[in-house]
């Protein structure tokens, strides 16, 4: 399995043989709602398009995850699983291959790689978006992705977990709470899930926040914490800190466990 960081919620994910692209924001700048004096994001320098993507994976709807600009940039016939909520962005651009997944269900990539739903962020009172579970079907080996660190306790059935990719400290505004949840609720799916590895998302890379949201927000908690965490709890867990842009293997011992 090779991992590429493309900065903030972006993934590069290589397993089973296919390219999957999880959640891009490559290209143009990151604005919720044309609302640039609330919240702007932009990059120090560009991301290349990546070449021979097999599948591209959307976790929400939002502008971080559903990026507009850079969609229209890939090609429209390239197949897409979704949210629901994804998947009417990525059908107003008129691509044509989009699977919504609910929560539960699961897509087949050419019998390489299994893509399961999962419950993951609440955006709103009603809306729930996805995590998913990735399981490379000929090794057995499984990715678990949940950007905003909503994990449901449903997971447990799928313990144990090789790889996941989760936030591992706080985001929050004052009076809202933790809009990105890591800390406790990171070394809770550590808990249930037994992973190998575990990798940080959601923030940070090559890129700059501005704006009067951005200047509220308050990071609470720190990567070299959450390792104390674990070692606390006395969870063997190799917590990786990737470089943005940097391909690299994923280092995993087969078990007996990938049968599962």
């Amino acid at each position: 399995m090779y991992l590429t960081w493309l900065d903030n919620n972006s993934w590069l994910v290589e397993m089973g043989g296919k390219r999957i692209l999880i959640d891009p924001w490559l290209v143009g700048s990151l604005i919720f709602g044309n609302l640039d004096w609330l919240f702007k994001g932009f990059r120090t320098q560009e991301r290349a398009i990546p070449e021979n993507i097999d599948l591209i994976v959307l976790s929400q709807g939002l502008e971080d995850h559903a990026h507009t600009p850079t969609l229209k940039q890939l090609d429209r016939n390239i197949p897409v699983v979704a949210s629901p909520n994804a998947a009417n962005v990525v059908t107003q651009l008129n691509y044509t291959q989009i699977t919504p997944l609910a929560h539960g269900e699961t897509f087949n990539l050419e019998r390489s790689v299994a893509i399961t739903a999962t419950p993951g962020s609440s955006i709103g009172p009603t809306l729930v978006e996805n995590g998913y579970i990735l399981k490379e079907l000929e090794t057995g080996f499984t990715l678990y992705y949940e950007p905003h660190g909503y994990h449901s306790p449903s997971l447990k059935e799928a313990a144990p977990i090789d790889v996941v990719i989760t936030p591992q400290y706080d985001l929050g505004l004052p009076l809202v709470g933790s809009i990105i949840r890591g800390r406790k609720y990171a070394l809770e799916v550590a808990q249930w899930l037994q992973p190998q590895v575990m990798i940080h998302t959601a923030a940070g890379g090559d890129v700059v926040f501005e704006g009067l949201l951005n200047s509220l927000l308050q990071t609470t908690g720190s990567i070299a914490e959450f390792r104390s965490l674990l070692a606390q709890n006395h969870l063997s867990v190799q917590v990786i800190e990737p470089t943005p842009g940097a391909r690299f293997e994923v280092p995993l011992k087969q078990s007996v466990t990938n049968d599962k």
